[in-house]
């Protein structure tokens, strides 16, 4: 019996903790691939990233060419000779390597491009997204097409100072 009772009223909390807050879900991607300034950031982002490809490819063909002709050559070669062909050959793929780093390594010549096309539209949906949950009241904002989740969420359901303050962090 006690059971039952404890039970009903979680059941009674729940619901009206569900019907204190307001929330939202959000498909972020499906806005953006809506927009035509994002559409054209995605076109040049992919013609930048093709001319980096094609600049890695050329280089990776000069590698090839290198090893061939060390192939080709080593019967003729003494043993300094295919240790320098050797290392020559070593740090051009080095080289290349370091080349596509650069181009798409996690803060590479890619990354700032989109950083520079796509965050001021990515900016643009979230500020409009906080205009419209500020305006309708809305306390929560899911997004349905990421895997962070929660985009939103109204101030005074930030507790992120209290347990700053817990921790003793200022």
């Amino acid at each position: 019996m006690l059971q039952k009772i404890l039970t009903g009223l979680i059941f009674t909390f729940m619901a009206f903790s569900i019907n204190a807050q307001t929330i939202a879900v959000i498909d972020v991607n499906t806005i953006l691939e809506n927009m035509e300034d994002y559409k054209n950031a995605q076109k040049e982002l992919d013609k930048v990233s093709e001319q980096y490809r094609q600049k890695v490819i050329i280089e990776q063909d000069k590698v090839k060419a290198m090893y061939n002709e060390y192939e080709a050559e080593s019967v003729l070669m003494t043993e300094e000779m295919k240790r320098n062909k050797e290392d020559l050959i070593v740090a051009k793929e080095k080289e290349i390597r370091e080349m596509q780093r650069g181009y798409f390594g996690p803060e590479g010549e890619l990354f700032q491009k989109r950083q520079e096309l796509v965050q001021p539209i990515e900016n643009k949906v979230f500020a409009a997204i906080t205009e419209y949950t500020q305006e309708r009241g809305i306390d929560l904002v899911f997004d349905k097409s990421s895997s962070q989740g929660l985009i939103f969420v109204a101030d005074k359901y930030n507790k992120t100072e209290d347990i700053k303050k817990k921790l003793g962090i200022k």
